[in-house]
């Protein structure tokens, strides 16, 4: 399930279910009420999330080097994290452990790629620098580094060992000395407890559901940007549940200060002069320096509840069957079961449902249309330990899937015409982007006549070598982006399956499974059929109960049809629990030759030498299937499936000959709770010492590992809660239009419609003096809908967002005249140095349609504006559609400062945005 596609979908249908998130900046903040409005007593860190950013920064001119610097950089995160959910009673840091082998082949296809992509990035880096060399211009000295291999965060490497290590004494230093962590229990799950992180912490509250002295109204916060958070506190079905994360959708573009990363180069430069071989590492970043460069400058919360209370409207059956009892939990349940089918880390989409082409909301539109038809609920997860499956009514599926399949040919044909008129754009593009190109190329030879002659001047080493490296890195992700677009050499692309022409579908199994034969195309239908509903059943229980097989996987590289899953009913499923891989299998399985470093030598041997009795599953070179794709990392890794008994049967043979220190890495142990010895006798410990015969004290703390037991998942509210105040009602519900069904690019729905229609229709009919009132009036209450002041809108792509068109002057105006208009839209001008919201009443005397909404345009008529400053204007015009929408390429550029209404203007060098409309 694509992150950023899910979670736009998901905000863009029920906007009000995220809030910012509030930062305290007084020292004494632990003393003060949480300014978000809620009190958490549970935090959970999916620290996967934190640990990939401190380990590989993006957007850093020089990088951590060493183990202890990515550490500290951890460490600040976790500070910042705690900060601002300020948790009351625990606090569970979760790493990922030895996945279950269905999560293995995504986790292979990942590793081999960035190992590929990696080996381009430094014969692209290697080329550039001796460029820059030939030039006379002098670079940062790229530094030898313990993490420039990003596969070393697996389970079973050194620096997860290291890293665990790390943590446990960063725990007993905040036990001790911070005053918000002294009366936390704090759970450590480090990469040595089998089991993803996510899912560990789900396990851990699914458990303590179950416990007669559990408070159903305990509130749960948990940080991560994986989807899957969204679907899995659902399933929890705990009420007051948050879910803390970057705003994703908003580009924070804190442009990083001069001074902050001169003074990190040079910190270091004299770091690399002071190391020696004796010396301990020194961090890399003091504490202000990391809050800045390495973490995200803006959080959200979305809040659970509230998404239930969306659901319990927007999944209202119009017709359903009699005697059915309305179940809200039930249809939650639901809901998350229809999501696996758009994909996730287990199996591959559908070729029918396209995550960027809504999928959900048909699946939904389906769903609520058939639920007579087919019968009633989906899946009832009360009766998850039944035997014989009864948990998933696979009758009620099959039919619910071929509905779903019914419009196939729509939206194939759909797709097809959009994908032939944005090829068309895109050539324009490329060739515009070359002829751009062939003029500067014309011009370069002057920089290195402008060089030489800045190196005369009198500056320092340290800023020119800043202002080099800066330039070295631009044009390294320059080049590795233009190689990444397979159409820009005027190719565009393969298409062999050619959805919505005719024989579409036995092009597929010919490309994809190599079966041409009509009666070998129906046997490999009914096999993959019949993996994929295993493949569903599996991820229902994974989500709801836990791993129900650690060696079930799905055999295949690609999805079938929503028409293909007839006999989906008759298909039995039965699932044999097994063992999880050991960490250094696990390392085996997925990791690529280029990353064998992070194994003992004897193992490093089995993926590198041609005499190795396993060498097939790791190939220097594999195909990456492009078909219908633009970009390289769409494509599909067509790895070999490893073998599981043969991998496990050579590795036994070396496994008795590592060292001790590297068998340390190789153990399964359980999760470990650590709490202030003086706290011990005042807490229960959470009901977990009881069952523990040994735990240690050192230094004041109280630690011990504990193995809560397996219990049985309560797919309901618990009695006893005490609901919050509705703020969901039917007016906040917006009637979807399945995305095949509308012509153009995808509706968004922010707002509620019917108050954006008053709004607007008030603005443009009436006088002049009383539309400024009105718009005055109800102007909080639409900009609270949206983003904070000063948060950048981000461009998501094809018919969402703003992106930049073409230039050009906007003409002059007097400000006791108007211009006559050619249509009918309000306009609102973004300047760079100024922003104002302001609103025209149409001469035109065209008043908008009852079903008409509003969205931005490029503009293609007369702009209000003014003499003087620089700036952009956004215009709206009425067009058919239940919800305003954004429709790409909206902002037109021009010169000239808006119109007289400016008591929400901004300051500031850049433009800022009152609303994300």
């Amino acid at each position: 399930m694509g992150v950023p596609a899910f979670y736009r979908w998901l905000v863009d249908k029920y906007p009000k279910i995220v809030v910012n998130a509030i930062e305290q900046k007084d020292d004494n903040y632990v003393s003060l009420p949480n300014p978000n409005g809620l009190e958490f007593d549970n935090l959970y860190l999916d620290m996967n999330g934190i640990i990939h950013p401190c380990f590989h920064p993006n957007h850093l001119i020089s990088t951590p080097t060493t183990f202890d610097q990515v550490f500290e950089n951890i460490y600040a995160y976790i500070d910042r994290l705690v900060s601002i959910v300020k948790p009351r009673k625990l606090l569970y840091l979760a790493i990922d452990g030895v996945a279950p082998r269905a999560k293995m082949n995504q986790q292979r296809s990942r590793r081999f790629k960035s190992a590929k992509d990696n080996q381009t990035a430094e014969e692209e880096e290697r080329r550039l620098r001796d460029d820059f060399k030939r030039k006379g211009k002098k670079l940062l000295t790229k530094q030898e580094s313990q993490v420039s291999d990003s596969n070393v965060i697996t389970p079973g490497t050194e620096f997860m060992h290291e890293l665990s290590r790390a943590l446990n004494s960063y725990i007993h230093r905040k036990l001790n000395n911070d005053p918000a962590w002294a009366q936390l229990e704090v759970i450590l799950s480090d990469a040595t407890v089998p089991g993803e992180g996510e899912h560990k912490v789900m396990s851990f509250i699914r458990t303590k559901r179950t416990l007669p002295d559990y408070d159903p109204n305990t509130s749960h916060c948990i940080y991560g940007l994986d989807a899957d958070l969204i679907m899995l506190a659902l399933a929890t079905h705990e009420f007051y549940f948050s879910i803390l994360r970057e705003d994703v959708l908003a580009v924070q573009e804190h442009p990083v200060s001069e001074t902050t990363l001169v003074t990190s180069i040079q910190k270091a430069e004299q770091h690399s002069l002071d190391k020696s071989s004796l010396d301990k590492p020194k961090p890399f970043f003091e504490i202000a320096d990391k809050n800045n460069l390495i973490q995200p400058h803006h959080y959200q919360f979305l809040h659970v509840w509230i998404l239930r209370e969306y659901l319990e409207l927007d999944m209202q059956i119009v017709d359903p069957p009699e005697k059915l009892v309305f179940d809200v939990d039930r249809i939650v349940d639901d809901f998350i079961f229809l999501c696996f089918f758009v994909g996730n880390d287990f199996l591959p989409h559908m070729p029918t449902l396209e995550m960027h082409e809504n999928p959900i909301d048909l699946l939904m539109y389906v769903y609520k249309e058939e639920f007579k038809s087919f019968g009633g609920y989906l899946v009832d997860m009360e009766r998850i330990n039944d035997k014989h499956a009864s948990y998933i009514k696979l009758k009620r599926v099959e039919k619910f899937i071929l509905s779903v399949g019914s419009y196939e040919e729509k939206i194939f044909k759909k797709r097809t015409d959009i994908r032939d008129k944005r090829q068309r754009r895109i050539l324009s593009q490329l060739e515009s982007e070359k002829n751009e190109e062939y003029e500067e190329c014309e011009v370069s030879g002057m920089d290195l006549k402008e060089h030489e002659t800045g190196r005369n001047n009198p500056g320092s080493d340290i800023q020119e070598m800043l202002e080099n490296t800066k330039e070295l890195n631009e044009k390294l992700k320059d080049c590795l982006r233009k190689k990444s677009d397979i159409f820009r050499d005027g190719n565009l692309g393969i298409d062999k399956v050619k959805l919505g022409s005719a024989g579409w579908k036995q092009r597929y199994y010919k490309e994809k499974f190599l079966v041409e034969d009509p009666k070998e195309v129906e046997i490999m239908r009914k096999q993959i059929v019949h993996k994929y509903t295993e493949g569903l059943c599996w991820v229902l229980l994974y989500y709801f109960s836990g791993i129900p097989s650690w060696n079930w996987y799905y055999p295949y590289y690609y999805g079938p049809f929503a028409s293909d899953l007839k006999g989906l009913a008759g298909v039995k499923v039965e699932f044999q629990k097994g063992f999880p891989f050991k960490p250094f299998d696990q390392l085996m399985a997925v990791l690529p030759p280029r990353s064998a470093h992070a194994l003992p030598k004897v193992y490093q041997q089995l993926m590198t030498e041609s005499s190795s009795d396993i060498i097939e599953f790791y190939p220097n070179d594999f195909e990456v299937d492009l078909d219908g794709k633009r970009f390289l990392w769409q494509g599909i890794c067509k790895l070999p499936f490893i073998e599981q008994e043969k991998l496990v049967a050579v590795t036994k043979q070396v496994e008795q000959k590592v060292k001790d220190s590297e068998a340390a890495r190789n153990v399964e142990t359980t999760d470990k709770l650590l709490i202030r010895a003086s706290n011990s006798s005042k807490r229960d410990c959470g009901g977990y010492y009881s069952q523990q015969q040994v735990a240690e004290i050192h230094d004041g703390i109280m630690c011990f590992n504990f193995e809560l037991p397996v219990a049985s998942h309560i797919p309901r509210l618990l009695e006893g809660i005490q609901p919050t105040e509705k703020k969901i009602f039917d007016k906040d519900i917006k009637a979807t239009v399945p995305w095949h069904e509308y012509s153009g690019r995808p509706p968004i729905t922010r707002y509620d419609n019917l108050a954006f229609r008053h709004f607007f229709f008030c603005a443009l009919t009436s006088e002049e003096n009383k539309k400024h009132n009105y718009f005055c009036r109800h102007y909080e209450r639409y900009r609270n809908a949206a983003v904070d002041v000063g948060t950048r809108i981000k461009t998501a792509g094809l018919g969402r967002g703003f992106e930049p068109a073409g230039r050009g002057k906007g003409i002059s105006w007097n400000e006791s005249e108007y211009i006559q208009s050619t249509s009918t839209y309000c306009h609102r001008n973004m300047n760079r140095g100024n922003t104002q919201n302001s609103f025209w009443r149409s001469r035109s005397g065209v008043v908008p349609h009852e079903n008409a909404s509003w969205r931005p345009v490029s503009h293609t008529g007369l702009s209000y504006s003014r003499k003087e400053s620089e700036g952009s204007s956004v215009h709206f015009r009425p067009c058919n559609g239940n919800a305003p929408q954004f429709t790409g390429r909206g902002r037109s550029r021009g010169r000239g400062r808006s119109g007289p209404y400016n008591q929400y203007s901004t300051e500031g060098r850049d433009y800022k945005d009152h609303n994300r409309w």
